[in-house]
């Protein structure tokens, strides 16, 4: 088994050197050379000078939804190009030339209308769009929606008092 050997330290190899490789002999003293960590170093000005900052490095921008509720669509287009990989996996089934697909049990709660359908689709999901319903009709197939999508509110919060006055 090879001995190991103490290696120098570099501060004892830099003797001599003022800045024992950081630059100048200031520039190694924690982040006071580069003006603090961060963010920090920006709230310090005029607000004429601001300006060279830039817009987007101070404040906030946009808004993050508290409970964001994402829905997995699937296309028209991709039923039709996928339609007998579909069957052969057993994830819809195919009689006689009616496809018939349950798209919740796919994990799909959508159906979007992208695509041109010329086959004959049965299909049950939580929601679909009006051309999505109108494209598969035409093909001589129907759709079933299970949820009804809500109306919208009649008064956003905070309105009450500024349609009173």
């Amino acid at each position: 088994m090879p001995v190991k050997t103490h290696k120098k330290r570099k501060a004892k190899r830099l003797r001599g050197s003022w800045s024992h490789g950081y630059g100048h002999k200031k520039k190694h003293r924690g982040a006071g050379n580069r003006g603090g960590r961060g963010m920090a170093g920006t709230g310090k000005r005029a607000g004429q000078k601001k300006a060279l900052v830039g817009p987007d490095y101070l404040g906030k921008s946009g808004f993050k939804m508290k409970h964001p509720r994402i829905v997995h669509a699937i296309t028209l287009q991709y039923l039709e190009e996928r339609a007998e990989h579909l069957v052969r996996e057993g994830l819809i089934e195919k009689s006689k030339d009616l496809y018939v697909a349950d798209l919740g049990k796919l994990g799909f709660q959508k159906l979007l209308s992208k695509g041109s359908v010329r086959k004959k689709f049965q299909i049950t999901v939580e929601q679909a769009t009006l051309h999505a319903i109108e494209k598969i009709q035409k093909a001589g197939g129907s759709v079933t929606v299970t949820e009804q999508k809500e109306e919208a509110p009649q008064m956003v919060k905070g309105m009450e008092k500024a349609k009173e006055a």
